[in-house]
């Protein structure tokens, strides 16, 4: 796809990854919508940037996906990107979990339900323009799952495996799929300072959006995409690494 004269829209896109791909989607020359729980982030996302506009949507919640879609389409009728961003992330100690399931529950509906969701939603809408594209942000996790964060490493697996599902079938379509397999990146995820360790954001954002416009499909970064090729044997392997080097930087995780 073009990456010049676009509409898009961002789920999660007031702060961390959603709001860096925002700002350089501005940059190249498209318009831009972002959604987020919190107005009062999507308030500062557009103080700096003037030019995106804006909408308080919880994808959490099923009528509130519906609402976007009516709002967006009514709206911006020539959207043609739909950019997958919004997620959470919780740590879960498995042998002393005190969380009710709603608490869990939610990071299921964040992670799987929304995306799936408007991915349906969208695409009658997107097959009617001249070009397109549905953007999924997954993670490098949904290859070598972290295993001290095994819901959101077990939703992002679910969103690779239905990003696959949905590249095929829409391969004759006017749709490109593309799939972003972050690292560990420098955000807010799962809490403040949880990632300060992770890839710095910018340079996260540069090297993606470079991806993007050479047409890469499946995009990695520090790494992720080289867990793409690795073979059943190496895959427990890193994930039990991994884990070793949680436990290490995090001793009193388990209790």
């Amino acid at each position: 796809m073009e990456f010049k004269g676009n509409t898009v829209l961002i789920t999660g896109g007031a702060s961390g990854i959603g709001l860096a791909l925002a700002k350089r989607f501005l940059q190249a020359g498209n318009r831009v919508i972002v959604c987020g729980r919190r107005e009062e982030k999507l308030a500062e996302a557009k103080e700096k940037f003037p030019e995106l506009h804006t909408r308080v949507c919880d994808v959490s919640n099923e009528s509130d996906r519906r609402s976007l879609f009516d709002w967006v389409t009514g709206e911006f009728p020539d959207l043609n990107v739909l950019v997958n961003n919004a997620g959470i992330q919780q740590r879960v100690n498995l042998l002393n979990d005190t969380h009710d399931w709603n608490h869990h529950r939610q990071e299921i509906t964040i992670n799987v339900d929304a995306p799936i969701h408007l991915s349906l939603l969208f695409i009658p809408h997107l097959l009617k323009q001249k070009r397109a594209a549905i953007i999924n942000v997954s993670s490098g996790l949904s290859i070598t799952p972290g295993v001290w964060v095994p819901i959101y490493s077990a939703t992002k697996a679910a969103l690779h495996s239905f990003t696959m599902s949905l590249r095929i079938q829409l391969e004759d379509t006017n749709i490109q799929v593309v799939e972003i397999l972050p690292p560990a990146v420098n955000t807010d995820l799962g809490g403040v300072g949880l990632h300060t360790f992770g890839a710095p954001l910018d340079d996260f954002a540069d090297s993606v959006f470079n991806d993007m416009q050479k047409g890469e499909l499946e995009i990695g970064y520090s790494g992720t995409e080289k867990r793409l090729q690795a073979s059943m044997t190496e895959i427990p392997q890193l994930t039990k690494q991994a884990w070793e080097g949680f436990l290490q930087r995090n001793p009193d995780f388990r209790g």
